[in-house]
């Protein structure tokens, strides 16, 4: 009988990254493969999310970025004991296929792949590639491109593939627009999967700033740090507008589908969630994001009409008030915006990734 194919997926432990991997694992599991998670501690956070059939490792990483100096001395150590390990268990169970998808937990399956010649690919979010990819990108068969144009070393080829959303999203995908009116509006203030200290600190005071007539319409869902969910819940609550304020938000795809108008970081996940669905922006690129990627791939949503940047030295509450007001005081251009994030967006992603690794795949053994 035919054997069953293993897929094995190894990814950071930030949404950013276990978003599109969980698509990808979604995918393949429908498509008859088995599948297993390679991430950190704070990457199986997001495992409860992945088909229940999805087997997760942890495995041993360490960053040579943060920390002090001996964290950074026991770094190459844990990441030298996380590739051995990573190899003796491809031993036990080879992986037809290895792909990655950023950050230093997937340097053991990358690295172990290299080593055993394991077919192998990378999908990069990011119009600016992160510091493993790019270590790693002339060691793979397949560079997938999530953002385009991504900022390749020379000689690497990319595939722009998109980045893959969840079936929660697919769910909502061009759910139809309701454009900005005279009845209650929804605005969702998202941060990524770890939230923004900056969004607590300036989103409020905006909204506050709003007119009367406008704010009074509002409704709000503002996903916060914990830390900062008390004095966010006040704030609101001083202003008037009906709030919702929770550390993590299990639902966004159908609040996103609900939403006027978001407000959010420019992670290369929020931005496929957001075009996929089709939905107006107000983006605040994380300022410290590495090579400020952040910005890049909010830049090429702007230049096509569906959303409004704004740097974090920009972005105090009477700016954004401003922006809030452009966008839902005029639904035309609120539903032009939509519209051309729905444009933008490319919902067969998931599609495009799993021809790839297929394509890499060997064909597959008999027992």
């Amino acid at each position: 009988m035919a054997r069953q194919r293993l897929l094995l997926i190894a990814a950071g432990g930030t949404g950013g990254h276990m978003f599109p991997a969980q698509a990808l694992a979604e995918a393949m599991v429908r498509r008859g493969w088995r599948v297993k998670l390679s991430t950190d501690a704070r990457g199986a956070r997001y495992s409860g999310a992945f088909p229940h059939v999805v087997k997760v490792e942890k495995v041993a990483s360490a960053t040579l970025a943060r920390g002090g100096p001996l964290a950074k001395l026991l770094a190459p150590f844990r990441i030298a004991g996380g590739v051995l390990a990573a190899i003796l268990g491809m031993l036990k169970d080879k992986p037809a296929v290895v792909v990655g998808f950023g950050g230093y937990p997937t340097i053991p399956a990358l690295s172990a792949a290299y080593v055993l010649r394991v077919p192998r690919a990378i999908h990069e979010q990011n119009g600016v590639m992160g510091r493993v990819n790019r270590v790693f990108a002339r060691r793979v068969g397949a560079f997938a491109c999530g953002t385009w144009p991504t900022d390749l070393p020379e000689g690497v080829e990319g595939r722009h593939t998109g980045n893959p959303v969840r079936g929660a999203v697919l769910e909502r995908a061009a759910a139809p627009y309701i454009p900005p009116g005279d009845y209650p509006m929804s605005i969702v203030v998202i941060g990524g999967s770890q939230g923004a200290r900056i969004l607590s600190d300036v989103v409020p005071g905006a909204v506050a700033a709003l007119p009367e007539g406008l704010r009074t319409r509002m409704r709000i869902a503002h996903q916060a740090r914990e830390e900062d969910i008390e004095r966010v819940v006040a704030a609101y609550a001083a202003a008037g507008v009906p709030a919702e304020v929770k550390s993590f938000f299990t639902d966004v795809p159908r609040r996103f589908s609900e939403a006027q108008l978001v407000i959010a970081r420019a992670g290369a996940s929020t931005i496929a969630d957001l075009t996929v669905i089709g939905r107006p922006a107000i983006l605040i690129p994380y300022a410290a994001a590495a090579g400020d990627h952040q910005t890049a791939n909010a830049r090429a949503l702007v230049e096509a009409g569906a959303a409004i940047l704004m740097s974090e030295s920009e972005a105090r509450p009477a700016a954004l008030a401003t922006q809030i007001a452009t966008v839902l005081e005029n639904p035309g251009a609120a539903a032009h915006m939509a519209a051309s994030a729905l444009a933008y967006g490319i919902p067969d992603a998931t599609e495009k990734l799993v021809a790839l690794v297929e394509g890499l795949a060997k064909p597959k053994e008999t027992t």
